[in-house]
């Protein structure tokens, strides 16, 4: 071949590799789901036209297809026409308004039109439907957050001054990002380069409140939002940011000043509030609901919900919650005082968005068993994830939630409201006196509570004995073998004399942070970036581990039948477990987990998570 015939072959090459192939043009037989996974594919490679040409022919056949038009809008957003994006993702939303992706594709086109109001209730509406999970990832994408983080990385582990940080420009840049300030709003951002930024933040508030005086209420509204927001973060992750003690002298000036002027009426600026509720909650403060009898701008609405109103409607629930069994175990009334300082978790979005994951990974509940007229016993409640949960896959069911700690359940009492839900019931019980009750359960639940009672297999044949006959448990314990780098922890903070005490634990935090590589699983988990998880974490007063054939013991000694592990954080897994006994592998076989562990320690991390059902004679 000579050099004018490879030519011409190169052409031909190029001409046809650019061409849309067969299945761009919905030929018969070419299914939809085809079609939107070529599409993908060619918008990922950036053969836009190519992947226009087949989203038109997918919306030929199916107008309302959602990722169809999700995709189009995408690539008009890429190519910076924001009102033919708008009107891509309203009509993928007006399909599936619970698409958390679409809500928060549109979030950006319209802060990218300047509409703010639209910007926010769109991504505010994309966490609440589950993407909190991932708004760290996305918060970090953005072009203004990574140029900050690399700045702060480029000194670390020595600390950067505002000015290095910041610039001439100050926090505006920063304050702009309604994403962030959404996500900051309504929960826990598991990231130390987030963490980092947002401590630096409050400090340039901080300074910057010094700066104006107290009667300069002049400041940028953006600004005022963003520390609102910053506020509300603080609150949800309870002050877990390490400052400077001439940082902290600074904050217990300006917060007597507020309290001096609450108590004179003189006037107190949006920004004061909002700087001071950054490092101290609002409610614990002297004469807080003052602050509620005063006219406030709309921006400050969500902080005094949070700080000041949710938290005196928790203490007035307190009065209202019965016990149902008392608390005498010594070790239980230790327990019970770490969940009173440090009630946990500290959730804030609907847990049915959790269920929603577990039925994509397989978890597919029978709707007869989902209606059946169930009573379900959630032994150790805390503040009313699981329960809220459960009540919601079980909207016939008659659920009882207890737990030791009054202040946990004040606050599932408020959240189960708040989600209008009225087939919970809360009570105060100890486990091991819940023999006492005279009630039996169709279901029992207790995820993570037995291994923090002074002998968990006595309060686990406590509620065996509660269970029906035919009836069914889910139990979650800690695994021996997942939790080394945990005992690993515990001990090093107890040969460093760390107790667990607010400030030991933002010290000791930073310890762990400046020996990253050591605790990466730690730093990793999501309990790590709230005073609540991390105490529950690294600093419980009571924790046992179990092994798969203790668990296979007592299950043998109790009459009870191992029916399967709860669903995987990581759909891998089951894959995995049936590759490694290829033909022969049974989930239900509790041998097979226990040499499947062995070769996998990381499985249960979290903790085992398991159904077992009572035999019937």
């Amino acid at each position: 071949m000579n050099r004018k015939e490879r030519r011409a072959a190169n052409k031909r090459r190029d001409e046809s590799a650019r061409k849309p192939n067969a299945l761009a043009f919905g030929l018969p037989g070419v299914s939809i789901v085809d079609l939107a996974a070529e599409a993908s594919r060619l918008y990922r490679v950036g053969r836009i036209n190519e992947a226009q040409e087949i989203c038109r022919q997918i919306l030929t056949r199916e107008p309302a297809h959602v990722q169809g038009l999700n995709l189009l809008g995408l690539m008009a957003q890429a190519s910076g026409d924001h009102r033919a994006a708008v009107k891509m993702f309203a009509k993928a939303i007006a399909s599936d308004e619970v698409d958390a992706a679409c809500h928060y594709n549109v979030g950006n086109s319209y802060q990218a039109l300047g509409n703010r109001s639209k910007a926010i209730a769109h991504f505010s509406r994309a966490l609440a439907l589950g993407m909190d999970e991932k708004a760290v990832t996305f918060i970090l994408q953005s072009p203004v957050i990574a140029t900050y983080v690399a700045r702060i990385a480029s000194k670390w582990p020595l600390p950067i001054t505002n000015v290095e940080l910041f610039g001439t420009e100050g926090i505006v840049p920063l304050a702009n990002d309604r994403f962030l300030r959404c996500a900051m709003e309504a929960t826990t951002l598991p990231s130390v380069q987030l963490e980092l930024l947002l401590g630096y933040a409050r400090a340039e508030l901080l300074r910057l409140i010094g700066e104006q005086g107290e009667d300069n209420d002049k400041s940028d509204d953006d600004i005022v939002a963003f520390a609102c927001a910053l506020a509300q973060q603080c609150f949800i992750n309870e002050y877990v940011y390490v400052q400077a003690s001439a940082e902290s002298e600074l904050a217990r000036v300006l917060r007597d000043r507020l309290l001096r002027n609450l108590a004179s009426g003189a006037a107190i600026t949006p920004l004061t509030l909002a700087v001071v509720a950054s490092y101290f909650p609002l409610h614990a403060m002297p004469m807080a609901e003052a602050l509620l009898r005063r006219d406030w701008p709309a921006t400050v609405a969500g902080l005094l919900q949070m700080q000041l109103r949710e938290p005196l409607e928790e203490a007035g629930d307190r009065t209202a919650i019965a016990t149902l069994a008392p608390i005498k175990d010594s070790v239980s009334l230790q327990v019970m005082r770490q969940y009173e300082e440090n009630p946990y978790p500290r959730w804030t979005t609907n847990p049915l968005n959790a269920f929603a994951a577990d039925q994509a990974r397989g978890r597919i509940i029978p709707t007869a068993e989902r209606q059946a007229e169930l009573d379900i016993l959630i032994a150790g409640c805390g503040t009313g994830l699981h329960a809220v949960q459960v009540a919601q896959v079980y909207p016939n069911a008659r659920l009882l939630g207890v737990d030791v700690s009054l202040n946990s359940l004040a606050y599932a009492r408020r959240k189960t409201r708040e989600l209008g839900l009225r087939n919970i019931e809360y009570a105060q019980a100890d486990i091991l006196e819940l023999g006492t009750i005279k009630r039996t359960f169709d279901r029992i639940e207790s995820v993570g509570v037995l291994h923090h009672l002074a002998e968990p297999t006595v309060g686990w044949r406590v509620l065996v004995s509660l269970l029906r006959p035919g009836g069914r448990m889910c139990i979650g314990l800690y695994s021996n073998l997942a939790r080394r780098l945990i005992t690993e922890a515990r001990a090093r903070i107890a040969a460093r004399g760390y107790r667990a005490t607010a400030g030991d634990i933002r010290r000791c935090r930073q310890d762990l942070i400046h020996e990253a590589d050591q605790w990466k699983m730690l730093i990793d988990g999501k309990d790590f970036y709230s005073m609540s998880g991390c105490r529950d974490l690294l600093f419980n007063v009571m924790e046992h581990h179990f092994t798969i054939p203790q668990i296979a013991a007592f299950l043998n000694d109790n009459d009870l039948s191992f029916l399967a592990f709860e669903p995987f954080s990581d759909p891998t897994v089951i894959e995995r477990f049936h590759k490694q006994f290829p033909g022969a592998a049974d989930e239900a076989n509790l041998d097979q987990w226990c040499r499947f562990e062995a070769d996998h320690p990381e499985t249960f991390l979290g903790m085992y998570q398991f159904v077992v059902g009572k035999n019937t004679h």
